[in-house]
């Protein structure tokens, strides 16, 4: 009677045995064919996000107007303690609060593409001998140590008109150079920012246009 039991309940272990193992092997491969399509899935996401590359228009476009904008910063920052024109102040405070962080999301993508960032100070001397640059200098708009020591110099209402007129050229080539990438850039990020500056910068040279005007009236 003991024996009988025993036998019975061997054979149950193994009938429950051959169908776990059956239904191991069924579950494994369907495990097998949907970690097969997680897989392709997970590196498709992957394929497509380095699927909106960059150019090298757009690393040109990063390695010029961090310079540019550095420029633009040194100059805005010397308004506080020599412009006459409180609305020449707040224009430049506005100048510095826009590019500050334009710097810091182009240096991020020139990390993250693995190209050369320009070094802080690397303004209107660094600017057009920089690998990638042909091309820009000549529309660039950037100031030449003449004219960044003129404005050092100068108080007052001297500096509000050189500062504005130095200004507008600096704006004017920073929408040329804005205007290639949206033309010939790829990045999707870098041409919204080439817009974004086409758009502020006419509209900050048309303000200090309407500024030179009243200051020579």
């Amino acid at each position: 009677m003991t024996t009988h039991n025993l036998t019975r309940r061997a054979a149950l272990v193994a009938v429950t045995g051959v169908a776990s193992v059956l239904l191991a092997a069924c579950g494994g491969g369907a495990g097998g064919a949907h970690a097969g399509h997680g897989t392709s899935a997970s590196l498709s996401p992957s394929a497509s996000s380095t699927g909106t590359p960059h150019n090298a228009q757009d690393v040109a476009f990063a390695q010029g107007m961090i310079p540019h904008h550095q420029q633009a910063l040194e100059m805005a920052r010397l308004a506080d303690g020599r412009a006459s024109s409180a609305r020449v102040k707040d224009l430049a405070a506005r100048i510095e609060k826009a590019q500050d962080p334009e710097i810091r999301t182009m240096t991020g993508w020139l990390k993250a593409w693995g190209e050369q960032v320009p070094m802080a100070g690397m303004d209107h001397s660094g600017h057009t001998g920089m690998s990638g640059m042909s091309g820009m200098s000549g529309m660039s708009g950037m100031m030449s140590d003449d004219d960044m020591a003129a404005l050092k110099k100068a108080t007052g209402k001297d500096f509000d008109t050189k500062f504005l007129s130095l200004m507008v050229e600096h704006h004017q080539g920073a929408v040329e150079m804005a205007t290639t990438e949206k033309n010939k850039g790829r990045y999707g990020p870098a041409q919204g920012m080439a817009d974004d500056i086409v758009g502020a910068q006419n509209a900050e040279i048309k303000e200090m246009k309407q500024l030179l005007g009243k200051s020579g009236s």
